[in-house]
């Protein structure tokens, strides 16, 4: 991307790019690129044997955490399938496993430590396999944001929210601001809670979530939202936009569901004729209105399991999830397809592959701990307070 591409798009250049690449390190991102050892390599045809029998060497030692979005390769060796937060209270939920091998991205790890206890030891199979929207919010980011707020004299009034999807220090602000955390399940209930403790919301760090969540369901408007970025002096808003706002967005969201747009709806509409256009809250506002149905990861499988025969769909959501799918409802002649044209995968979701979860696994089955995952106390206390809250919602 050009600097003219970068200014027009409004943001600020990033070394993201080559951490992805394992160039370079950055201390503050939650994401690392280190993978001591050397992995096997991807084309060793006895790649599914070694993870079965590391796997069966470690026996109850190791539970295994599989993302609804990972691959074939690798969700076939998960214990338990599911979103970031039930995988992560399905390992709190197994305190005789000592290894917690998370096949996800590294805030969905990280909920995993802060919610197991202090024996059991949380693994990324691949420590670049972050999330670019957590990334998106970083902790001296968030700071500089409510000193913005409290310049504004409205930080007292200001109750935040952070979806599940940003990093520990993100959910450690958050319960130490008197805020709670949210899924896209539950945010609508996360939303209604706030406003009873405060006038105000901040959202952190998914901009759509939250939008789709105060205009669709609790009945804002358009005008009731305005969007902090962190990139721009005082969030690029001033003092009187920020009084008047009800709710105040970060500027942030999902790689894969931001690329759907209303002309992937409108597209699909004319190749299938009746089909349903179910969508993730994740989405563009846009794409959301236009959808016959909006829901969490858990409620597009639910929706398609009670769908009748013969029924077609277009999923909104991540290309290895609509995939299995569509495999999965084949034969109860379903017809399910990827709502955009293009093929898009969640890059870093699709770091973890079978190379490196036989050598996690072989590593841990030999002894030898890889790519702990470990949340500090304080930050640890705090973001568990955020989390405790959300799950006392009503």
């Amino acid at each position: 991307m050009t600097t003219a591409q970068t200014q027009e798009l409004d943001v600020q250049p990033t070394p993201l790019a080559l951490l992805l690449l394992g160039r370079e390190a950055d201390p503050r991102s939650e994401r690392g690129v280190e993978c001591p050892g050397d992995l096997p390599s991807a084309s060793d045809p006895d790649l599914v044997a070694r993870a079965r029998a590391a796997k069966e060497k470690l026996g109850d030692k190791v539970f295994v955490l599989g993302h609804h979005y990972q691959r074939d390769e690798v969700i076939q060796f998960a214990d338990v399938t599911g979103d970031s937060f039930k995988l992560a209270r399905d390992a709190a939920a197994r305190p005789e496993a000592e290894y917690i091998v998370f096949c996800g991205v590294h805030f969905m790890a990280e909920s995993a430590d802060i919610l197991t206890s202090d024996d059991q030891k949380v693994v990324l199979p691949d420590l670049a396999a972050g999330c670019s929207m957590a990334d998106m919010a970083t902790a001296e980011q968030v700071a500089e944001c409510w000193d913005v707020l409290t310049e504004a004299g409205i930080a007292e009034q200001v109750v935040p929210v952070s979806y599940m999807n940003s990093s520990a220090d993100i959910k450690a602000f958050t319960g130490k601001h008197g805020g709670t955390i949210c899924t896209s399940s539950n945010a609508e209930r996360a939303l209604n809670w706030a406003y009873e403790q405060g006038e105000k919301v901040l959202f952190l760090p998914d901009q759509h979530l939250g939008r789709n969540t105060a205009v669709r369901d609790l009945g804002m408007s358009l005008e009731d939202c305005v969007v902090y970025n962190p990139h721009r002096p005082n969030g690029g808003l001033t003092a009187e936009e920020l009084r008047a706002a009800k709710m105040i967005l970060w500027r942030g969201h999902c790689s894969v569901h931001g690329r759907f747009s209303l002309d992937s709806v409108n597209d699909v509409r004319e190749r299938i004729p009746g089909v349903n256009v179910l969508v993730h809250p994740e989405c563009k506002h846009e794409v959301v209105a236009a959808a016959d149905y909006v829901g969490s990861t858990e409620y597009i499988i639910k929706a398609l399991e009670a769908a009748p025969a013969g029924s077609k769909w277009a999923i909104g959501t991540e290309l290895n999830l609509v995939r299995r799918l569509a495999n999965r409802f084949a034969a109860e002649d379903k017809e399910i397809v990827f709502l955009d044209k293009t093929v898009c995968f969640c890059s870093t979701m699709n770091r973890i592959d079978l190379p490196h979860l036989v050598w996690t696994l072989e590593s841990l089955a030999e002894g030898t701990l890889v790519n702990r995952i470990e949340v500090d106390k304080e930050t640890e206390a705090f973001a568990k307070l955020a989390l405790e809250r959300m799950l006392a919602l009503p």
